[in-house]
């Protein structure tokens, strides 16, 4: 079986966006009990991301060490057509990748006791991301 939805997630700007809820909503109605959910975001500026979500001050570092590793206004870059955000959200996105895989166990999603699934949007301003999600398997 197939099953495959898409949804729309408004931003407000660099950060992160817990859509856990949202996949296992989706993961349950759609009848499958054991396979996978691939989740993936048309955009070359934001990422998804499987990161700690009881804690957000883990998220907080990870903004940080990535607003140290890549830089906004670093003169080396050519591609700035739309700000100084512009390359670094692309290879934020490069780093951190489009999409992720989730086993499915018994209908729901076999994440770890601490692990979330987020949107990472990677631009200063609101954007609006389109996301799909895909679930196989058996029911």
């Amino acid at each position: 079986m197939v099953h495959t939805e898409q949804f729309q997630l408004r931003t407000s700007g660099k950060n992160t966006y817990e859509i856990t809820s949202k996949i296992s909503n989706i993961v349950a109605s759609s009848g499958i009990r054991a396979g996978t959910v691939t989740v993936f975001t048309q955009h070359t500026s934001c990422s998804l991301i499987i990161m700690e979500n009881a804690d957000a001050s883990a998220r907080t570092d990870l903004h940080a060490y990535f607003d140290r590793a890549v830089p906004e206004d670093s003169p080396y870059f050519v591609h700035t057509y739309e700000g100084p955000d512009d390359m670094p959200s692309h290879i934020r996105t490069v780093l951190t990748g489009p999409s992720e895989v989730v086993p499915i166990v018994d209908g729901h999603m076999a994440l770890g006791t601490w692990q979330g699934l987020f949107l990472f949007e990677h631009r200063r301003a609101p954007h609006t991301r389109r996301i799909i999600v895909t679930v196989i398997g058996e029911p």
